[in-house]
């Protein structure tokens, strides 16, 4: 049969047990031509977690050449055998070389179309990676405003109080300025501290004071929230709250979510933060809820908010955000839910997240 099918140009390698052909389909043999006397004791269990362990876009096309005739136990107890290996041909001896070739045939343009599946498959990846990425870049802009402002008001209130240092004569008066001064560089120095933490932290899990992050992302947004005059109103019913997480991550979902509700409320409003502990299954997860009182989000947009370039902002939103808020809750194990109403008499939206502890 080998060299028949190199006569017509078909590339193949004769193995001589089941273990070479569980080795060649690891190295990526297109498909396999194996007689049925092949799987005689145990062999077969060698080949069958080899092909339970395929990726998802993997079904192995096996070709076995079975005997003909009548049915008989042997042949029952073989047929029970295979049913585990799945993309299965069966070729009934004596056998036509037509047939074997259109078979063969057949199963490697099956197995072509899997590995251009495949491609397709690692090509989406590497764009959602990038999606990813360009929202990251997208979070750092429209943190940058907020963050310049939020520098530039305690050093412009240090060169004042640095000029009336100079111009002070009494000792009492100068000491009352330096140490406001003090106070508006210690307020630059904890803002620096935040905006590097959102951006260095590792990427690996660890444990995440969530109380903390909450005010870290508050702290970032402080400026453009006084400047909206947006009230912020933060319950907290636990007196420590740790979960095992990314910070970096954690900290982009929740500026995505905050960011959002300020947009939505570009007139003033009130950003209302939960958080609390609660029991799912008889597990403790921690539940943090952001809830706004902007314009709410349209019915026909809530069930595809978390889909990619779905946006309520028109030509100055991505689109991205809570994509890649919610591709990150799920691999992080999350549950993340959203709520929204557009009546002019209470119109809002609210974000619920439950992690676990």
């Amino acid at each position: 049969m080998a060299s028949f099918l190199d006569k017509l140009e078909k590339p193949c390698h004769v193995v001589g047990s089941i273990a070479e052909l569980c080795h060649e389909i690891a190295a990526g043999a297109g498909a396999a031509i194996v007689t049925e006397e092949a799987f005689r004791g145990n062999s077969i269990d060698l080949l069958q977690p080899v092909l339970s362990r395929q990726p998802s876009w993997s079904d192995f096309p096996l070709l076995i050449l079975v005997a003909g005739g009548r049915v008989t136990a042997e042949s029952e107890r073989l047929r029970t055998l295979r049913q585990p290996l799945g993309n299965v041909l069966l070729l009934e001896r004596p056998l036509r070389p037509e047939i074997l070739v259109s078979t063969l045939d057949m199963a490697l343009r099956g197995r072509a179309r899997q590995y251009q599946i495949r491609d397709q498959m690692q090509q989406f990846e590497r764009a959602q990676e990038a999606l990813r990425r360009s929202e990251k870049l997208a979070v750092t802009g429209r943190l940058a405003a907020s963050i310049a402002h939020e520098i530039n008001n305690p050093l412009e209130a240090l060169t004042n109080l640095l000029y009336l240092v100079r111009t002070e004569t009494h000792s009492e008066e100068a000491q009352r300025y330096l140490m406001e001064a003090e106070q508006e560089l210690a307020r630059v120095a904890e803002i620096t501290k935040h905006t590097l933490r959102f951006y260095r932290e590792p990427n690996q899990p660890t444990q995440v004071d969530l109380v903390e992050v909450v005010d870290s992302v508050l702290a970032l947004y402080h400026s453009r929230l006084v400047a909206a005059k947006i009230v912020v109103e933060k319950e907290v019913r636990v007196s420590s709250l740790s979960i095992l997480a990314s910070p970096g991550e954690l900290r982009q979902v929740i500026a995505n979510i905050v960011g959002n509700a300020l947009d939505a409320m570009r007139h003033g409003g009130i950003l209302r933060l939960r958080l609390s502990v609660t029991t799912r299954n008889g597990n403790p997860k921690a539940r943090l809820s952001i809830a706004d009182t902007g314009h709410g989000i349209p019915p026909e947009i809530l069930s595809t908010i978390f889909e990619p370039f779905i946006t309520t902002k028109g030509e100055t939103g991505t689109g991205l955000g809570l994509w890649v808020s919610d591709e990150i809750a799920k691999k992080n194990g999350w549950s993340m839910q959203v709520y929204s109403c557009t009546r002019m008499s209470r119109s809002g939206t609210v974000f619920s997240i439950l992690m676990p502890t």
